[in-house]
């Protein structure tokens, strides 16, 4: 088992959040008088901050805050609670834990609604510390985050691993020389994972507790699971 500190991004790691998530954004955009989102379009908008995202498809900054405000309405009043947890994330979840690891969220999710997720959740007693962003935060900040996780638990580099779904968590972990992990049972592909540099990317939380278990200390190319 590899202890030290695992920190998991939220929306595709940990739960799939598309639900809430997408009925938000078909929210915001109707409110606008704009098409709801089609479903093909939905991997792109979940991992990405939320300003980035509606700026990819509004005329201007003017018209983005408000669509991220007709968002939050609907995302605070139900949206939040329309997810569900991947099948094995309990379970690598506690295994991680009872080999002695400190385990902590990294999101781009606001932090409010991070923190009301995990507090709901039974396996959210496993996590010592969110980390999410502010109401007003427009661009990635893993790097930051990951830092202040590693500051806050005093863990070095070496004993950190980061497990994410999208490009964001891996340059994230890249950036403060930690161990970075893909999952692919969320919303990144491989190619996206290993272009930005993941040491290793999982199909299903099963195969990552397997390899936590195995003993390994660094993951390598070599341990890729199909």
């Amino acid at each position: 088992m590899r202890p030290g500190l695992w920190l998991f991004d939220l929306d595709g790691t940990l739960i799939d959040s598309a639900p809430g998530i997408h009925a938000s954004i078909d929210h915001a955009l109707t409110a606008l008088g704009l098409a709801p989102l089609p479903v093909a379009q939905l991997p792109q908008w979940i991992g990405p901050p939320l300003r980035e995202s509606f700026a990819r498809v509004l005329p201007d900054a003017a018209v983005v805050e408000s669509a991220v405000a007709r968002y939050r309405e609907h995302y605070a009043a139900r949206g939040w609670a329309a997810h569900r947890v991947y099948p094995g994330i309990p379970e690598l979840l506690r295994q991680l834990v009872d080999g002695g690891a400190q385990l902590a969220i990294v999101t781009s999710k606001v932090e409010r609604y991070a923190r009301q997720i995990v507090q709901a959740a039974h396996w959210g007693q496993h996590f010592h510390a969110v980390y999410g962003v502010g109401e007003a935060s427009a661009h990635s900040e893993k790097v930051a985050q990951i830092a202040r996780a590693m500051h806050d638990f005093a863990v070095a580099a070496g004993a950190s691993t980061m497990l994410g779904d999208r490009h964001y968590d891996i340059a994230g972990a890249r950036a403060n020389g930690v161990q970075a992990l893909g999952a692919l049972w969320g919303y990144g592909t491989r190619a996206e994972l290993l272009d930005a540099g993941a040491d290793a990317v999982f199909a299903t939380p099963a195969a990552l507790a397997q390899w936590a278990t195995s003993g390994a200390t660094r993951a390598s190319a070599q341990d890729l699971h199909p």
